[in-house]
């Protein structure tokens, strides 16, 4: 990853807030287009004092990218994830990708890109053993992002609409 892009990303803070909701509509609508069924639109999965408690829980680090003028041009919502004791999994911890968003303004210039990768260095630093996601069928631009930044599914989630 190109370092200059490395150092425009940190963690969020409350004055990202009204930024990071922005955003979250832009995915609430990629997900609305394929599954209007599931997803209202326009909204957001979190709202202000939501996000308040998110940005100071130190098990769901968002991270964000900026520009020069710091203003957020993306994101990448994380949760840090473990089962303990079950019968059937082993005791791993896992850095689990709520959302990656990109500003649908500045797509294309490998903010994702540095982003995932940011998380990737994170999640090694900490000793995590894998970073998980899961991406709605028919949002193949995500899957397709996922799959070239080197990731495999882990499992599939099946329906049937009655």
């Amino acid at each position: 990853m190109e370092k200059d892009m490395n150092s425009r990303i940190r963690r969020a803070k409350d004055k990202d807030i009204p930024r990071l909701l922005e955003l979250l509509v832009q995915v609430d609508m990629v997900h609305h287009k394929i599954r209007p069924d599931l997803f209202n639109g326009p909204a957001t999965k979190y709202n202000e004092e939501e996000l308040r408690g998110i940005l100071r829980d130190e098990k769901s680090p968002v991270f964000v990218y900026t520009d020069e003028e710091d203003r957020v041009l993306g994101y990448a919502f994380c949760i840090y994830k473990q089962i303990i004791g079950d019968h059937v999994l082993t005791d791993i911890r896992t850095l689990y990708i709520d959302d990656i968003c990109v500003d649908e303004q500045a797509r294309g210039g490998h903010i994702g890109r540095s982003l995932y990768e940011y998380v990737i260095d994170f999640a090694r630093k900490e000793r995590f053993y894998n970073v998980t996601l899961n991406v709605w069928a028919g949002n193949d631009g995500a899957f397709a992002f996922y799959k070239n930044c080197g990731m495999q599914p882990q499992k599939y989630g099946m329906e049937t609409i009655l």
